[in-house]
């Protein structure tokens, strides 16, 4: 087999689009395409705005960073476990009925998320939408590459991939409109179920992928789809190319000599060119999260609280121009990835994210700085009506940064003329909010009021547009071409293993982090965690672009291999041994 990933061109994309109105089959497969994509991202977004909106419903939301650390993360340890589960499901039962399931389990999640009435049934309901979101992010993908015409394949997987990014546009955009609507995140969470109930009605029209068919004996059936997909004339061509490619991959599998999945994994790990392949597939996976990106997709609108504006509205709309950036980033990304490398595009990427950390660390440090103190002043002012912070002290200098730091969780009510002169420390609940709202004054829960506020936005912005093109699309495809083929499903179930648990990892210790070092800190910690990926990226990824399947499997056979050196295809590259690459010689 030739070629690394398939890479859609302009006229590709135009084909699909004549295709999608002329033929409505192709039309079904585009929408249904789209609204797996669009599901998968709008469930990456939407949490991050209606959390500022649960956190007010619910005290022990509003006073508890695990709690809500647990809110956002359960639907990431859902996906682990959806993702584990489908792969078994698409094998057994075939990729329709496991998208069909995916569905009903993500309109579930969303029913119970939007009449939950304790933060313990969001959770469930999020677990729910989890396992939805990991059956669906590997089985869509699979079943339209299967299930698609060959000549508009690309186009289709590509649009698929790209509208997830799209998803996470379009759920900062509804969160938005229902700021002023009663039950905001309510809405904000159950409107999922509306797309996801839309794709499970149409999976119930299309056909099951032929190439599983084909591959469980049904061949009658699997002919008779590719003539819904197919032009009569080449019908049988396609079925007799199918015909080979399965065999192809039953021989592949054969070669392995193991049926179990320890064994599998046995006999990859004792192959020099997998070990290579995995630890460069790992490394960027895990570095794709640990980079911190999902801090910002899954808190965007609470880091722009943190950069000191205090409204959810105001946080959401600034927040929708890094969703933006994203969508865009990836776009560029399909034109760049194959003219600059994936090795040169991801150590860019780095660069820049190293960068913009360290300028958001700084930024929040200055800011934190430079916050307003606590005048008793204006504390007794407003205490009349509410509750003074019990940790306040007026013969103690504190600030607003050690008034939202209180064990007993405080928020700062900014000055009425000015929010950067000294303003009230007062306990944090509806009361004090009300208190000082209705005195005209903004109250703060997250960040401090600050004129750094602008940089921290310019910084955040530039770290999405320095992540995206590179490090947020080119692991993906690093570890679509990286492999030899054989093992490819075992290691890249590895690779989207340890990048689930990654995201994890990281979603469920952002806002602690940030309680317990501060947001600078927090910051200038991820700014060092990507430094080291920047190093380690350098001394253990190979540059695959332009090279075929063979030519990357006799690239890390070499006995000379220094990932930082350049291999190029053709007569430059050895011949691999069967024994090092789990071929057996008949």
């Amino acid at each position: 087999m030739e070629g690394g990933v398939t890479v859609a061109d302009k006229a590709e994309f135009k084909e699909c689009l004549r295709l999608s109105w002329t033929q409505p089959y192709i039309l079904q497969l585009v929408l249904s395409a789209g609204i797996g994509g669009l599901l998968f991202g709008y469930d990456t977004g939407v949490i991050s705005g209606a959390l500022l909106y649960i956190r007010d419903d619910f005290a022990a939301v509003e006073k508890s960073t695990v709690l809500r650390e647990t809110i956002v993360s359960m639907a990431v340890a859902g996906a682990i476990v959806g993702a584990a589960f489908g792969g078994w499901m698409n094998d057994k039962f075939g990729r329709r009925p496991s998208i069909i399931i995916a569905d009903a389990l993500f309109f579930a999640g969303a029913v119970i998320m939007a009449f939950s009435p304790t933060p313990n049934i969001i959770i469930v309901g999020r677990v729910f939408v989890g396992l939805g979101v990991g059956m669906a992010s590997m089985t869509a993908p699979l079943y339209i590459s299967e299930a698609s015409p060959a000549r508009i394949r690309g186009a289709l997987v590509s649009t698929n991939g790209l509208l997830i990014t799209g998803g996470q546009f379009l759920a900062y955009l509804i969160n938005l409109a229902f700021t002023k609507v009663p039950g905001t995140w309510r809405w904000m969470l159950g409107i999922a179920g509306v797309p996801a109930l839309v794709q499970f009605v149409l999976m119930l029209m299309l056909p099951e992928s032929p190439r599983w068919l084909y591959r469980k004996g049904r061949k009658e059936e699997a002919a008779a789809i590719l003539q819904k997909i197919y032009p009569a004339n080449e019908v049988e061509q396609e079925i007799d190319a199918m015909r080979r490619s399965v065999e192809e991959e039953v021989l592949l599998e054969g070669s392995i000599g193991e049926h179990g999945l320890i064994g599998k994994l046995r006999k990859a790990l004792g192959s020099k060119v997998v070990r290579r392949g995995l630890l460069a597939g790992v490394i960027v996976q895990v570095a794709q999260q640990f980079v911190g990106i999902n801090t910002v997709m899954y808190y965007s609108p609470t880091i722009v609280q943190l950069a000191g504006y205090a409204s959810n509205n105001t946080a959401m709309a600034l927040s929708l121009i890094t969703s933006g950036l994203n969508a865009i980033g990836s776009i560029v990304s399909m034109f760049f990835v194959d003219r600059a490398g994936r090795r040169r595009l991801m150590l860019i990427s780095l660069v820049g994210i190293v960068v913009w950390l360290a300028v958001l660390g700084g930024t929040f440090l200055g800011a934190a700085h430079h916050a307003p103190p606590v005048s008793d002043l204006e504390t007794r002012l407003l205490a009349n009506q509410t509750q003074t912070c019990p940790e306040f002290n007026p013969n103690v200098r504190w600030s607003c940064m050690n008034c939202l730091k209180a064990a007993s969780t405080c928020g700062f009510c900014a000055h009425q003329g000015d929010k950067l002169l000294p303003g009230a420390c007062l306990v944090l609940n509806d009361a004090s909010r009300h208190a000082c709202r209705a005195d005209h004054r903004e109250f703060y829960t997250e960040g401090c009021p600050n004129n750094f506020g602008w940089l921290a936005l310019i910084g955040l912005g530039a770290y999405i547009v320095s992540y995206s093109p590179g490090m947020g699309t080119v692991p993906w495809i690093v570890n679509s071409e990286i492999y030899p083929l054989r093992f490819r499903g075992i290691c890249g179930g590895i690779a989207a293993v340890a990048n689930w648990v990654s995201n994890l990892i990281v979603t469920q210790t952002f806002l602690s982090l940030t309680k317990a070092l501060g947001t600078s800190a927090t910051f200038f910690l991820f700014c060092c965690v990507s430094f080291l990926a920047l190093i380690i990226v350098f001394l253990t990824v190979p540059e695959t672009k332009g090279l075929q399947f063979e030519e990357v499997e006799r690239m890390l056979e070499r006995n000379d291999y220094k990932p930082w050196k350049r291999y190029h295809g053709g007569s430059s590259i050895e011949p691999a041994k069967n024994s090092e690459i789990g071929l057996t010689t008949p």
